[in-house]
């Protein structure tokens, strides 16, 4: 049986510039063919925008509020919200709120730093 307590997850930085705590995937549990994380952006703080391959992801805000922007598409987001984002799509994150933003992302297959496309900021 996996159980990771996130407490004792190690952070590191994507390649679209989030802090990540991987909780369940491939390299630290049996999962195989996705997996979850929590994270954090800071007050003023976004993701670069990019997009994946393969990889098809949710994110579900826990803490804080901020823009989702896919493919042009903003939407204000707040705990409590899941967000479908299909591959292929160009996507970022902005925290617009006064605390740091936690979400959960769940990505099927695993995230992996190689499926993560950079884009030129789409204005």
């Amino acid at each position: 049986m996996d159980v990771i307590n996130i407490n004792r997850v190690t952070p590191f930085i994507t390649v679209d510039g989030s802090e990540i705590r991987e909780l369940l995937a491939h390299r630290n549990s049996c999962i195989q063919k996705q997996s979850l994380a929590e994270a954090r952006l800071p007050v003023g703080g976004s993701t670069t925008p990019h997009y994946h391959e393969v990889t098809e992801e949710i994110y579900y805000i826990l803490v804080g509020t901020g823009v989702m922007t896919i493919d042009g598409e903003q939407r204000d987001v707040q705990p409590g919200d899941a967000i479908a984002i299909p591959p292929k799509c160009v996507h970022t994150i902005l925290n617009t709120g006064t605390e740091e933003m936690k979400f959960l992302c769940c990505c099927a297959p695993c995230y992996e730093h190689e499926d993560t496309i950079l884009v030129e900021n789409q204005s």
